[in-house]
């Protein structure tokens, strides 16, 4: 009789886990237990709705440092399978991949629907059995096997693959089989903030900031990108990458400073007193002097300098361009709360890895128990590397089972 290998949860690592298992070894029944009507939704929504396939970084070294939590258990998985790997085989699949400017990975289609017909083309064609509404309900070992209790059957399995992301309730069986779970928190969130120097200005951006949690040791830069309810982009995602834990035990209540043009202060002020002496009968509010900064943004942090609108560029006292120079370089904001992508949750927690065997994704306290993709106490910053945590840890469970 042909061997059996359950995977509960139809998202990304689940449904790569599933293909390459069932092509290494087609001796081997490969189901997917999904539990709502809808597959690979994450996927749908991700990167927009264009997939962020993966990071165009080719060195595992290099790759593991955009891993808050889990990037040195991923050194060595890496070096089995990679983003270039990850690109072979969707190309090798009729998927077209881009290089973006900032080495973010899409199909050239832009739209996560070419990846999802990829899965479900390749699942179909490798004999992967869909079983879709299928509540599980519980999981059992029985010897050297599994029992896997769903709302219409009881499944009997040689292996079984846990790819259900931050699913609390299987996370609940996952504890009583004994596993440690580190608590789900929130990561990949923006910053709720009310302050005037951010409304009604949503949607401008600068290319490259730095930002830092007071009173902490976190800071970033990157892009930031206005909202209606505060700070986003890349610059405040990556902070509370790494920053989730910490953010959460404040409650999500702290203050942040910003440094809107990434340079030294008195720099900046070089600069201003220079625009002084060159633009001396200008109106200062009229055009920012920085070109990362636009004009409705300059103009917010000339009013909050305490500088008239009417005001020339010769009246201006020494103290007031400090004041504009401290606006530009040392922009204090209080955060009060968070919002994340509802649709591209992501969580710092999940199974302690210390309980995981990476060469092979595979339990240290059950045999034939696999574990891949965001189930794994690790995540990543925004920018495709979380997606190439589920294709490396997939791909290695495939051939653990498969071989």
């Amino acid at each position: 009789m042909a061997k059996k290998i359950i995977i509960i949860g139809g998202g990304a690592a689940g449904y790569f886990a599933a293909i390459n298992a069932a092509e290494i070894n087609s001796d081997i029944e490969v189901i997917i237990l999904e539990g709502s009507t809808k597959v690979l939704q994450k996927v749908k929504v991700s990167g927009g709705g264009r997939c962020n396939v993966t990071h165009a970084c080719f060195t595992p070294n290099e790759l593991i440092e955009f891993y808050p939590r889990g990037g040195k258990e991923l050194r060595g998985p890496f070096h089995q399978f990679m983003t270039g790997d990850t690109m072979e085989w969707f190309e090798n699949r009729g998927v077209s991949l881009k290089i973006e400017d900032d080495n973010r990975i899409f199909p050239e289609s832009n739209s996560s629907q070419t990846i999802i017909d990829c899965f479900l083309e390749s699942a179909k064609n490798a004999g992967v059995i869909l079983k879709i509404s299928a509540r599980v309900d519980g999981i059992e070992k029985n010897g050297e096997q599994f029992v896997v209790r769903t709302n219409s059957e009881e499944i009997i399995a040689d292996y079984l693959l846990i790819a259900s992301g931050s699913n609390t309730k299987v996370w609940n069986m996952v504890e009583k089989l004994g596993h440690t779970l580190e608590k789900p928190v929130p990561s990949l969130f923006t910053f709720n903030i009310e302050d005037n120097r951010l409304k009604d200005i949503p949607g401008i951006s600068v290319p490259k900031a730095t930002v830092k949690v007071l009173n902490s040791k976190l800071a970033e830069e990157g892009p930031l990108l206005i909202t209606h309810w505060g700070l986003s982009g890349p610059g405040i995602l990556k902070l509370s990458a790494w920053g989730a834990l910490e953010l959460f035990e404040k409650g999500y209540n702290f203050e942040i400073e910003v440094n809107w043009l990434a340079k030294k202060q008195e720099s900046v002020l070089e600069i201003l007193k220079s625009e002084k002496q060159q633009n001396s009968k200008k109106q200062i509010i009229l055009r920012s002097v920085f070109e990362d900064i636009s004009k409705r943004l300059w103009e917010k942090f000339v009013v909050a300098a305490g500088i008239s609108e009417t005001l020339q560029w010769a009246q201006l006292t020494n103290k007031q361009l400090e004041s504009l120079a401290k606006q530009l370089t040392q922009c204090v904001f209080k955060v009060n709360g968070k919002s994340t992508f509802k649709d591209e949750f992501v969580t710092a927690g999940g199974v302690d890895l210390k309980e995981i065997n990476f060469k092979r994704f595979e339990s240290k306290l059950h045999s034939n128990l696999f574990f891949a993709g965001e189930v794994l106490n690790i995540d990543a910053v925004t920018g495709g590397f979380n997606f190439q945590n589920a294709w490396t840890s997939a791909w290695i469970v495939a051939n653990s089972v498969g071989n």
